[in-house]
């Protein structure tokens, strides 16, 4: 069994869900000595997440941000936790619900992801800044 491990960071993007799947990929070449195996990609914030879903269609990442915002709003006055400002605990609530981790499996070097699927990085905060990225590959 091989292990590889790279930290990245992502550059920093606006409030919204975006793409990363071929950051992380061009990032890792050791994928393609793995035959069978797992990639497992861990965020190290509290107010940012991971998750996977369509790859294709632009409108489905403005629905995604239109419904969290409206799940969690910034308007609701008791937080506690705003030093940072109004996007300060909403970041965190929304970051937990989606979790700051995926795992893909690896087939013959490559990502085995559905055909219209794909790695988000889900900026909660209005200005979250430069992000870093685990990644960790495990396999055969």
């Amino acid at each position: 069994m091989m292990f590889f491990q790279h930290e990245i960071t992502l550059k920093p993007r606006r409030r919204g869900f975006h793409l990363i799947t071929h950051e992380v990929v061009e990032a890792f070449p050791e994928l393609r000595q793995i035959k069978v195996g797992l990639l497992h990609v861990h965020i190290k914030h509290t107010s940012a997440s991971l998750t996977i879903n369509e790859n294709a269609d632009p409108t489905v990442r403005e629905d995604f941000e239109t419904h969290f915002n409206y799940l969690v709003p910034e308007s609701l006055n008791h937080y506690q936790h705003t030093f940072e400002g109004p996007d300060d605990m909403t970041s965190h609530i929304k970051a937990s619900l989606l979790g700051p981790s995926v795992t893909v499996p690896i087939t013959n070097g490559r990502l085995n992801l559905g055909t219209w699927q794909g790695i988000y990085l889900c900026e909660h905060r209005n200005h979250g800044g430069a992000r870093r990225l685990v990644i960790t590959a495990q396999g055969d």
